[in-house]
């Protein structure tokens, strides 16, 4: 089974290369092996498999991405990539059936030495905004793990790759633009790290924060 894995992962990357020709923009950091959080906007299923597939081989093997269980549990297709190939952290969003933690299940990740990737918004975006509001997961994982680096990405040209309802992709470069890491002050209040936060996202996407 890791065997398959391994190769339906190198499928994965060089098809999303092939259909999106993404590259990778490293702004405010550079592309070392160290732990991060890379927290993204949310515009497509395919988010973060476009970020997993522009990092180094060498860190993609340690970055997880975090999602929902109920979409990623939902066939035994879905589940092979979720858990297999991409080993994501699932996530069980309903609050009256969840057994764990989300925050308990990131830090663990966290924990044992993974990088995450994760979407603040919490849902796919489908407005014209260019974000919806951060929920507050974020800040509370930044709070629980505050040594580890939150990097902000912002994914271009995606939500035209795949629009909504559509199920042939759309040939388009794509962008995954790197910000300078953050990390949640000592003393600081939930609603100023996600203003921080959501700000330093923005700043990645060319959209003036007034308009957002």
């Amino acid at each position: 089974m890791a065997i398959i894995a391994r190769l339906a992962a190198g499928a994965i990357t060089l098809f999303a290369r092939f259909i999106t020709a993404v590259r990778a923009d490293w702004e405010g950091i550079e592309p070392v092996p160290r732990q991060r959080v890379y927290f993204a906007n949310h515009v497509s299923h395919g988010d973060f498999i476009l970020l997993w597939t522009v990092l180094p081989a060498r860190m993609r093997r340690q970055t997880r991405p975090v999602a929902g269980a109920d979409y990623w549990l939902k066939s035994p297709t879905r589940r092979f990539i979720g858990r297999d190939v991409f080993n994501a952290v699932l996530i069980d969003r309903n609050r009256d059936t969840r057994a764990s933690d989300p925050i308990g299940q990131m830090a663990d990740a966290l924990d044992g030495g993974a990088s995450l990737i994760i979407f603040p918004e919490g849902t796919r975006n489908e407005t014209d905004a260019a974000l919806l509001p951060f929920k507050s997961g974020i800040f509370h994982l930044a709070k629980a793990r505050p040594d580890v680096d939150f990097v902000p990405v912002w994914i271009d040209n995606l939500n035209r790759v795949m629009p909504k309802g559509e199920f042939v992709p759309v040939p388009l470069i794509c962008t995954v633009t790197f910000g300078a890491p953050l990390r949640v002050g000592k003393d600081e209040a939930k609603d100023a790290f996600l203003t921080r936060a959501r700000n330093a996202l923005l700043s990645l996407s060319g959209v003036k924060q007034g308009n957002a």
